[in-house]
């Protein structure tokens, strides 16, 4: 399908979401107060969301190169672009509209859930002392990987690869402090990594109809598990590639920020992308209909 076509149908689709919410979320533009003065434009908060969040579904690196190529990309379908610069100033205006857009494609949940986190990082760890955009905000962590400096992505998704919630938190929070708002309306089955061992944390989780299933550490024993949950603890990463996808694909993270508001514009935008994407990681459905004859 040609690319205008598919602009076309995103703006469309958002067009519609943004007629049906009232005037008075459309109007709360945050940021509007942090400009020095208060320009009205042309260009429409449909136009402004369709645009940021087709940057994270082209195969482009960064976003000033995808909007000086749009009038190549869909000619024609931005007739009142503004300049760049000002452009990167409209575009916290978005954000209350953006999160509304996103938590209407939040997946459908099916007792089956799979939670884990991911480093944001803004900067290298070196130059933390440097970074002026985030002080005060990112903090230092480590993962898997090790240490970096920045932000903290805490993501549950279903089997079909759905985004089911999301937190951001500062880089050194632990994991396991997240879960429990992560996953408040959730229920079923619940698959994470050693990360969230914590009997405590078992405990609250099951008292409200949500069990947790994670790895073990080499000092601890063994527990005989069904097949099933075996099997799907197996699974688990699923949600590990979605979160390369969040990186490599819809461009989440990188070290160029120079605003706190477009960052997280950024970032709530490459969600929308991902979770408009027609194929996404899942598992199988024939996973499910061998498990009776393994049993």
């Amino acid at each position: 399908m040609p690319m205008k076509e598919d602009i076309d149908r995103l703006f469309c689709e958002i067009d519609d979401f943004v007629q049906q919410h009232p005037e008075p979320l459309k109007q709360n533009m945050i940021g509007d107060a942090t400009l020095k003065r208060k320009r009205k434009t042309e260009m429409t908060l449909s136009e402004i969301m369709t645009i940021v969040i087709a940057f994270h579904q082209e195969q482009f690196r960064t976003f000033k190169h995808f909007y000086l190529c749009i009038n190549q990309l869909y000619p024609g379908c931005f007739p009142r672009l503004v300049k760049y610069n000002r452009f990167v100033e409209l575009m916290p205006r978005a954000m209350l509209m953006l999160l509304a857009y996103l938590a209407s494609l939040k997946g459908q949940r099916t007792g089956i859930n799979f939670a884990d986190s991911t480093p944001i990082q803004v900067c290298k760890p070196k130059r933390m002392a440097r970074n002026k955009v985030f002080k005060g905000i990112a903090k230092k962590g480590k993962s898997t990987i090790g240490w970096f400096f920045g932000f903290k992505l805490h993501l549950v998704t279903n089997e079909k690869g759905e985004l089911l919630s999301f937190m951001l938190t500062p880089g050194n929070v632990d994991d396991r402090t997240a879960l429990p708002e992560l996953t408040k309306d959730l229920w079923g089955k619940l698959f994470g990594d050693k990360g969230y061992i914590s009997q405590k944390l078992f405990e609250d989780l099951f008292a409200r109809g949500l069990q947790l299933f994670t790895g073990i550490r080499k000092n601890m024993k063994a527990k005989l598990l069904p097949l099933f949950d075996r099997l799907l603890h197996r699974k688990r990463s699923i949600i590990e590639t979605i979160n390369d996808q969040l990186k490599n694909i819809s461009q989440i993270e990188h070290s160029r920020h120079r605003s706190v508001k477009n960052f997280a514009v950024n970032l709530i935008s490459g969600l929308i992308a991902y979770c408009l994407q027609p194929k996404k990681p899942s598992i199988k459905n024939d996973f499910f209909l061998a498990l009776p004859s393994l049993s």
